[in-house]
């Protein structure tokens, strides 16, 4: 039994492993112990080997093949962790393999506990045919199974291609590390063949790609121990299954202070930009936000943070980038990040600064439509506490889509600065006042005059507020409190939805 359990440890042996080391990764058991507490990790089954015999692999067998699983804490709560060993086979995916995680998931499922996936693969094992493919899919069950119960957290630590991305991006978070993680569906020789185009792995699906252009990855590290520190503060948010609440931790950070600086935030120039991440620090605990996907679709601001020690989900546009306007990446972004808050108990607070969809052929083209509707309707969607403040504009639809009262938020606020509207001042009175303008003595004088008529009308939040569609108008150095005490108020909000399968939502 003990030369077995060494065998197992040792992977593809010494050789494998300092070729591992060389290219600057760690082996499949050191990313456990770095991830869990000291001396938590109970391994299962270290004594499974493969059953294939083609292809001359049949007298190859190397307990464990080729993934460790298994169970351990991270700040003593519990959570389920496979991690592909490349020495073995390459981390390729055979039958034995996939039986190893998705008995784990199985647990997970029964027990109401993260897994967290440290991939580092070469894909489906090709000797094994479709067994290996069966394998896959019988994971990608799983995950599905498991989405929306669990947390499942997707660490890229190696290659991940063909059919072995689907399992991760069927995850709630993928973690990739600059230069060494690799996410693909066909790998650019196949590329090369098929349609005569050069490309390299760091090109097609390296981190940062994926960070900025595709919006696969959810975030991105300098190297292995930073995205495994990653994975720890990040489930330090989230709750160990849907029927929990997220943890509650004491941050030292008054819960009721006053922060003058946000009074000073918005620029007077209605068009001038200015930092949402800046209002953000200034209001939640300690400073502290762990933002998601922060390269792509930078437009809109996603991430957690805490009140009071609660953990709290953050949408907020981004004027500083195409003014805050929503296009199709961001309302896609903002939309699956509010889903998985709602699936796992963590209010959502928005903080609207929107002029509206962004516009443009491109964008209708592209779906706009469709995409923005996503944003609405996972809004309309979450039956968790939402709490919107809006800081500026709240023009048009988009006033609409971002967390209105409409939309079944429970506390709208608003600061003196906001403009609540159909449109902005200029675009408004070009349609109200066409004629009047056009046989106007000076048409540049009265467009002027109607636009400071309109921009008192309603650039201020007084006409929403007179029609409850908000709450209050705060002083802005009063915006935490506030949010904490509300928070506080709706922490025992119950609603439901009417029942169905599922609701059918515009994918």
């Amino acid at each position: 039994m003990r030369n077995l359990r060494q065998k197992a440890k040792l992977g593809g042996g010494k050789k494998r492993i300092e070729k591992q080391h060389q290219q600057g990764k760690m082996t499949a058991r050191e990313r456990i112990d770095l991830l869990l507490d000291p001396n938590s990790f109970v391994e299962l089954d270290p004594f499974i080997a493969h059953r294939c015999t083609d292809f001359g692999i049949g007298d190859r067998k190397i307990p464990g093949d080729g993934v460790v699983t298994g169970y351990g804490t991270i700040n003593r709560r519990l959570v389920y962790v496979f991690s592909q060993d490349f020495t073995v086979f390459g981390g390729s995916l055979g039958e034995m393999f996939a039986k190893k995680v998705c008995k784990l998931m199985d647990l997970a499922m029964k027990t109401g506990a993260p897994v967290v996936g440290l991939n580092d693969s070469g894909g489906a094992r090709i000797q094994e045919g479709v067994a290996s493919l069966a394998g896959y899919g019988d994971i990608f069950f799983k995950n599905v199974l498991a989405s929306g119960v669990i947390p499942q957290i997707s660490a890229i630590l190696g290659p991940c291609a063909g059919g072995a991305v689907y399992s991760p991006a069927m995850t709630d978070f993928i973690i990739m590390v600059k230069d060494t993680s690799h996410m693909f569906i066909t790998g650019p020789e196949v590329i090369k063949t098929v349609l005569g185009q050069e490309v390299n792995f760091e090109e097609l699906g390296g981190a940062l790609v994926h960070m900025q252009t595709s919006g696969v990855c959810h975030f991105m590290t300098e190297n292995e121990k930073d995205c495994i520190d990653l994975i720890r503060r990040l489930l330090s948010f989230l709750p160990s299954n849907n029927m929990e609440d997220p943890p509650i931790e004491e941050t030292g950070d008054d819960p009721s202070r006053i922060d003058d600086r946000l009074e000073e935030v918005v620029p007077d120039d209605p068009d001038k930009p200015y930092d949402m991440k800046e209002v953000i620090a200034m209001i939640v605990d300690n400073s502290e936000f762990l933002e998601v996907q922060p390269l792509w679709a930078p437009n809109i601001v996603v991430g957690f943070a805490r009140l009071n020690g609660r953990v709290i989900g953050i949408v907020a546009n981004q004027p500083k980038h195409f003014a805050g306007a929503l296009d199709a990446y961001s309302s896609t972004k903002a939309a699956r990040f509010i889903r998985f808050c709602d699936a796992f108990n963590i209010p959502i607070i928005t903080f609207e600064d929107v002029p509206g969809f962004l516009p443009g052929i491109d964008q209708e083209h592209g779906g706009i439509i469709r995409h923005g509707s996503k944003l609405l309707f996972a809004y309309c969607e979450a039956t968790v506490p939402k709490i919107t403040v809006i800081i500026r504009k709240a023009y048009g639809g988009a006033y609409d889509v971002m967390g209105s009262k409409h939309s079944g938020a429970d506390i709208n606020y608003a600061w003196p600065s906001a403009e609540i509207a159909v449109m902005g001042p200029a675009g408004a009175i070009n349609i109200i006042f066409r004629k009047d303008i056009a046989i106007a003595k000076d048409p540049s004088r009265r467009k002027k005059d109607l636009t400071s008529e309109y921009r008192e009308k309603f650039a201020n939040p007084y006409i929403a507020a007179e029609k409850g569609y908000i709450d209050d108008v705060i002083e802005p150095s009063h915006t935490r409190p506030k949010l904490v005490s509300a928070l506080e108020m709706l922490a025992s909000k119950r609603e439901s939805r009417p029942p169905k399968k599922h609701p059918n939502i515009p994918l």
